[in-house]
């Protein structure tokens, strides 16, 4: 028959272990508070309580001592697991660990898996790889007592964790003190142009040396990374003023660059013509020595000729000579056989008087109206030297 067949009769095969009669315990899953309670008193049992048992007399003496050993127990497995929990840490790579043992430093972690022992270790995270930056602003005096506002912002980043944990209680509030000491301090060694237009540049380089100093001499653990000089205005009552100011300074150094330019355009064309003068000096002079030593060695040839044949050298000469100095002439000496006169013949004159006709005839050409009929010309002379010859025979009859 089935283990829950109904009827009458008593079956012992509950799967439960209730039995399967009326009258014995209740036909359902087991109770867990009783399954609790018998996992207590094995983990009593275990560190060596005694487990309890609700069917003796004093069930209820010894029921009450196991729970609070299983009581603490769990308080034993937390406690144990907490110190556990809290005793492995890690550091990133960004990171620096510093630890402190109770409150005096003991070591400095780098990236890794790290231990330490709990309640009695403390442990500071500190960034060391990214750069960080604080701003800084505010109106002061320059040497010349002027007026100004300056804009500031430093960048920078920690490179020494402990010092930064350690030396200093803020180290924030540290460097914007040395940045706003700094910055005056600068400002007020420099005039009111210098820090408005030119010396922006040179003004965050000293800035940022002289704060650089002031952090090392703090111990801050802090490096300055650059400084830079965000905006310098003058105060808004003399803005305008200082507009113009600039416009002017603007045009004055427009005006600079405009010579500059014309400068390096004029000093090379002189450069060039004054050395082009100086090669044709030096090619006249050249040219003046080999003429000088041509002329000396013709003259010395011409001695010894002079020497072997001085008549005939001498009377060379004198032709020459005449022929030299009346070829540059307009003018025309005719020598009469019949008489001891010398005729004179006016070329030039009668150069001009051709001039004309020529220049009428070939209007269309001005090169030709300057030239003469050199046949006509001559035609014309002997005319005339037969004319006077005529009248000269006359004369002599």
């Amino acid at each position: 028959m089935a283990w829950n067949e109904p009827g009458g009769n008593r079956n012992d095969n509950d799967p439960w272990g209730t039995g399967g009669g009326r009258g014995g315990n209740d036909q359902g899953p087991p109770d867990l508070d009783e399954a609790l309670k018998k996992g207590l008193d094995k983990l009593n049992r275990m560190l060596g309580g005694k487990g309890g048992n609700s069917g003796n007399s004093g069930g209820g003496k010894s029921s009450g001592g196991g729970g609070f050993g299983a009581i603490l127990a769990v308080v034993a497995i937390l406690a144990v697991g907490y110190v556990i929990f809290q005793s492995f840490y890690t550091v990133d790579e960004q990171e620096r660990a510093v630890v402190l043992r109770f409150g005096e430093y003991n070591r400095t972690e780098n990236p890794g898996l790290r231990f330490k022992v709990p309640l009695i270790d403390n442990v500071t995270k500190v960034r060391v790889t990214n750069v960080r930056s604080a701003e800084s602003s505010g109106q002061m005096l320059t040497q010349d007592e002027n007026l100004v506002t300056v804009d500031l912002q430093v960048q920078y980043r920690v490179s020494n964790a402990e010092a930064y944990v350690l030396n200093v209680r803020d180290s924030n509030q540290a460097l914007a003190f040395a940045t706003d000491s700094a910055l005056r301090h600068e400002v007020g060694s420099s005039s009111l142009d210098d820090v408005l237009t030119e010396g922006r540049a040179e003004l965050a380089i000293r800035i940022e040396q002289r704060l650089q100093n002031f952090l090392r001499d703090y111990g801050a653990g802090l490096d300055v990374v650059r400084v830079n000089v965000e905006s310098t205005q003058p105060p808004s009552a003399v803005q305008d003023s200082f507009r113009e100011v600039q416009r002017a300074r603007e045009d004055e150094q427009r005006l600079k660059e405009e010579a500059e330019t014309y400068r390096n355009k004029i000093v090379p064309e002189a450069r060039g013509q004054a050395q082009r003068l100086i090669e044709e000096a030096n090619a006249y002079k050249q040219e003046v020595i080999e003429r000088a030593r041509g002329e000396t060695a013709r003259f010395k040839q011409l001695l010894a000729v002079y020497e072997a044949a001085p008549v005939v050298t001498r009377e060379r000469m004198y032709l020459q000579a005449v022929e030299n100095v009346l070829s540059n002439s307009s003018k025309i000496l005719v020598d009469t056989e019949s008489s001891g006169n010398m005729m004179y013949l006016p070329l030039d004159r009668l150069t001009q008087n051709r001039l004309p006709a020529n220049s009428s005839q070939s209007s269309g050409n001005s090169n030709n109206a300057q030239q003469v009929d050199i046949q006509a010309l001559t035609d014309q002379v002997l005319q005339e030297v037969q004319s006077r010859q005529n009248a000269n025979i006359r004369r002599s009859r």
